[in-house]
């Protein structure tokens, strides 16, 4: 089953509710792709020995690895570290994420600035490119277990918006200026 994103409505309710627009707007892969934001999915239960997950990580020069449950029971400082993940922010890398068990959003935003809700569930892989405006919170199960991806040593470094002068921010705009009506491959 191919991942779910929409647009989001602008209410302050639980950032763990779907916030869908009535009636609701759906957004297709291909322009999540046209964003930078690439997607697979894999078989979760078989990460150790996937071949899929293996060429991906070979192409894209993905050497090192760690898991994360966010769940209130298995991440201390739960309430202040997903209070943090659901700021607006940017990174310098890629953010790679790969959901082995449970369901969370990444909120992407687009070329107009709306909000993009992206719903990961257990197989999802999600790459945001860096740059990207971008924040994450749990769903109302309050549970999702992730795998995280770097080239070399993990850097998680947020940089809160505004980062208009952030070299990763002016590349991502840059991109948008060269690839006009050209989308990256989705999968």
């Amino acid at each position: 089953m191919a991942m779910e994103a929409w647009y989001m409505d602008e209410s302050d309710a639980d950032p763990r509710l779907p916030h869908h627009l009535c009636p609701k707007e759906s957004v297709p892969l291909e322009h999540l792709a046209e964003l930078g934001v690439l997607y697979w999915h894999l078989n979760p239960q078989d990460y150790e020995n996937d071949e899929k997950l293996r060429q991906i990580r070979e192409t894209r020069g993905y050497n090192y690895m760690d898991l994360l449950d966010i769940c209130p029971e298995k991440l201390d400082n739960y309430e202040e570290k997903l209070k943090n993940f659901y700021t607006e922010h940017i990174h310098g890398d890629e953010e790679i994420r790969y959901c082995l068990e449970g369901c969370g959003y990444f909120d992407v935003r687009d070329k107009d600035d709306r909000w993009i809700r992206i719903w990961i569930k257990a197989g999802d892989l999600i790459i945001l490119p860096a740059g990207i405006y971008h924040r994450f919170t749990l769903d109302t199960s309050n549970y999702i277990k992730l795998m995280r991806l770097f080239v070399g040593e993990p850097v998680w470094t947020a940089y809160n918006r505004p980062q208009e002068e952030h070299p990763a921010r002016k590349e991502y705009i840059e991109s948008f200026t060269k690839k006009v009506g050209v989308a990256l491959e989705a999968h």
